[in-house]
């Protein structure tokens, strides 16, 4: 079973900050998060943030310079750094893992975590 839970969403006004955790774990093999998505009311799931095993990292253009995307793996756990906020900043925040079991990998969401900037 795996399990992919996010935390620390909330609401903060306009200018704001906020931290985003997700944590990964597997009771066969190991799983780690690597991602953060967002979707906003009536639009699609985007890609926010990722963050490879070795800290490699990657933006969406809205975000480069206001978020930042950081992993600590001896805890399977990765974090989003959310400066700057903006009201089009609004939405669920879904982390996405990837788990491993005899070679097999598999991706798995979260339950998300809302975040609501106010203006």
């Amino acid at each position: 079973q795996v399990q992919v839970v996010e935390s620390g969403g909330g609401l903060v006004q306009a200018g704001g900050s906020l931290r985003l955790s997700c944590v990964a774990s597997a009771s066969i093999g190991s799983a780690n998060p690597m991602d953060w998505y967002r979707q906003a009311p009536g639009k699609q799931r985007e890609l926010v943030a990722t963050i490879t095993i070795d800290g490699i990292t990657n933006y969406a253009d809205s975000v480069k310079g206001r978020f930042t995307i950081s992993r600590d793996n001896n805890k399977h756990t990765i974090y989003l750094q959310m400066n700057s906020l903006k009201p089009e900043d609004t939405a669920v925040y879904y982390c996405n893992a990837v788990a491993v079991d005899s070679g097999r990998y598999s991706w798995y969401w979260g339950q998300g975590t809302q975040v609501i900037v106010s203006s």
